[in-house]
């Protein structure tokens, strides 16, 4: 459904002059700044242990086929990189990332103003800030992992229109 939507482009990958019709899957489409602010059509949402993008889906829009809209809505492109990982694929990942997890990754302190909760990565050397909390390889990963899971979902009430301006957007041009 999503790659239906696509233009076709006259393409010649040789140069010799035969043009092949071909997906142009470079166009691209965003959800306007204006919408995306409107909490009125969006549900956050914190992505469960082994949840994907067409589980989600089916469970909000009884289609798995709409995973795109989930990724499109959260400016993802790369669901292997930007999508949380499930428990496997995380440890795998940060034990051939990292050759000592438990290794300082950098240092934190608090914010001294305003809202004291927000920290502050002063690098790796807490030479001036001898208190700073140290923080992990595993725990770096893990609070990025954690952002990740940080998602919005667009309302089912507004799946109708949302995929007809994906539709009309993606056909103005043929670029």
């Amino acid at each position: 459904m999503y790659f239906a939507n696509f233009p076709v482009i006259p393409y010649d990958s040789v140069g010799n002059g035969d043009f092949k019709l071909v997906t142009n899957l470079l166009k691209r489409v965003a959800v306007r700044s204006k919408i995306k602010t409107n909490v009125l059509i969006f549900d956050t949402y914190d992505v469960k242990e082994g949840e994907t993008p067409e589980i989600l889906a089916d469970k909000l829009y009884d289609d798995p086929e709409l995973h795109w809209v989930i990724l499109l809505v959260n400016d993802i492109t790369d669901r292997y990189h930007q999508w949380p990982q499930n428990q496997n694929q995380f440890l795998t990942y940060i034990n051939d990332k990292y050759s000592n997890v438990d290794a300082t990754h950098h240092y934190e302190i608090s914010q001294v103003s305003g809202d004291t909760t927000i920290k502050i990565d002063i690098g790796t050397d807490n030479t001036d800030y001898p208190t700073a909390s140290v923080i992990t390889n595993f725990e770096y990963e893990e609070e990025l992992q954690d952002e990740k899971r940080k998602i919005r979902l667009l309302d089912p009430a507004y799946l109708g229109a949302f995929v007809a301006e994906y539709e009309k957007l993606m056909g103005e041009s043929l670029l």
